[in-house]
C-alpha cells in the first residue's frame, strides 16, 4: 500500500482544526478546548490559548469548573480537563519500577507535608511527584500552590495509550521522538507505548519524513478545512508549526520564528496558515509587530481579536518593522 504523502501546509491545517483553532467552540466550552493540555506560562498563556479556541472567553476561564492544573513534562504548569487528570499524570509514569517507586515516595512525603491543606510552593520533588496523580496545582502567576487530590481511578496501560492518542490527534502527523518530548517519557518508554498502538496507526510521508497519525484521523488529514482567520497564539501554541530540528514536529525550546520575534514579543500572529507577526503584552496593552502594513480587512480582524482578549481594558497598537 502506498504511503500517504502530506505537505507541511496540509499538516498545519489539520493541526489547527484538531486544536479548535480553525472554528471557535461555543461559549464556555473550556474543557473541550483544553483536551490536549494548555501550557500556562506567564502571563497566563493558557487564557490566551482559550481565547483562541472559545467564543467570548472570560478572564477567569483558566479556572473554570471542569479544569485542573498540574505540572507538564516540561516543568511548566498545564491547564487540562479534570476528567482527564489521570491521562495526563498516570499516563506519563515510567515503566521502570525503581523510578516509579521514587516518584511515589516523593508524592507520599509531599502529601504528608501538605496534611490536607493547600500550601504555597517550596516542596522538594513536586514537579515529578505530580506524575502520580496525587497532587494538583493552582498557579496565580505570582505564586504556586499545591494540594493533595484523590488518585484517579484509571488503569495505567489505558492512561498511557490515551495520552499517546491525544498527542497523535492534536499534533499529528508526528513521531515517537516528538511524543517522547511532549509526554516527558523516556524515548524507550515512549516507543513501547507507540508499539502497543501500532494497529491503530497509519504511516504518512510528511515532506520526506516518516510520520504517523491515528487511522481514524486520516479523513481529516486528507481533507483539512481552510486555515483559521486571525488568531493570537501564545508561544507554547507555536509548537504546532514544528519546532524540532526538522521544523515539522513538536519539539523543545522557543524558536525565533521570524525577525520580528524577541524577548518582549515571543508570541505569534497567525493569519490563515502564515505567521505574519509577533506580539507581546504588558498589562492590558497588546503590541503587535508585523513586517509591513496589513490589508485593511486583515487589520480589522487583528484588532477585533486583540480587543476581544479576556483582559480588562485591553488596547492594542501595531508597529511596522523593516525586515531585510
Amino acid at each position: 500500500m502506498a504511503v500517504l504523502a502530506v505537505t507541511r501546509r496540509q499538516a498545519l491545517a489539520y493541526r489547527f482544526a484538531a486544536q479548535r483553532l480553525t472554528v471557535r467552540l461555543p461559549k464556555r466550552e473550556y474543557v473541550n478546548a483544553a483536551r490536549f493540555g494548555l501550557q500556562d506560562s506567564a502571563p497566563r498563556d493558557a487564557l490566551v490559548a482559550l481565547h483562541a479556541r472559545v467564543e467570548a472567553c472570560e478572564p477567569e476561564a483558566w479556572q473554570a469548573p471542569g479544569l485542573i492544573q498540574t505540572y507538564s513534562p516540561r516543568a511548566a504548569v498545564f491547564v487540562l480537563p479534570e476528567q482527564d487528570f489521570g491521562v495526563f499524570t498516570i499516563g506519563r509514569l515510567p515503566f521502570d519500577q525503581d523510578q516509579r517507586a521514587a516518584l511515589e515516595a516523593d508524592a507520599e512525603q509531599i502529601c504528608r507535608d501538605l496534611a490536607g491543606t493547600e500550601r504555597r510552593g517550596g516542596l522538594n520533588g513536586l514537579r515529578s511527584a505530580c506524575w502520580t496523580g496525587r497532587i494538583a496545582l493552582r498557579w496565580t502567576t505570582s505564586a504556586l500552590y499545591a494540594r493533595e487530590v484523590e488518585r484517579p481511578e484509571i488503569d495505567e496501560a489505558d492512561a498511557r495509550a490515551e495520552l499517546c492518542r491525544r498527542h497523535l490527534t492534536g499534533f499529528g502527523p508526528t513521531t515517537p521522538a516528538a511524543y517522547a518530548w511532549w509526554s516527558g517519557m523516556s524515548p524507550g518508554d515512549a516507543r513501547r507505548v507507540w508499539r502497543q498502538l501500532k494497529p491503530e496507526l497509519v504511516e504518512v510521508d510528511l515532506d520526506g519524513h516518516r510520520a504517523w497519525i491515528l487511522a481514524g484521523d486520516e479523513p481529516d488529514l486528507r481533507r483539512p478545512p481552510d486555515p483559521p482567520p486571525a488568531r493570537f497564539l501564545a508561544a507554547p501554541d507555536l509548537r504546532l508549526l514544528g519546532q524540532d530540528r526538522t521544523g515539522l514536529f513538536c519539539g523543545p525550546g522557543q524558536r525565533r520564528w521570524t525577525d520580528l520575534h524577541d524577548t518582549f514579543h515571543p508570541n505569534g500572529l497567525l493569519v490563515g496558515d502564515e505567521l505574519v507577526g509577533a506580539w507581546g503584552r504588558r498589562g492590558g496593552r497588546i503590541v503587535v509587530r508585523v513586517a509591513g502594513p496589513l490589508p485593511e480587512p486583515v487589520r480589522a480582524d487583528v484588532e477585533a481579536e486583540a480587543l476581544a482578549m479576556p483582559i480588562p481594558g485591553a488596547t492594542m497598537s501595531i508597529s511596522y518593522t523593516e525586515v531585510p
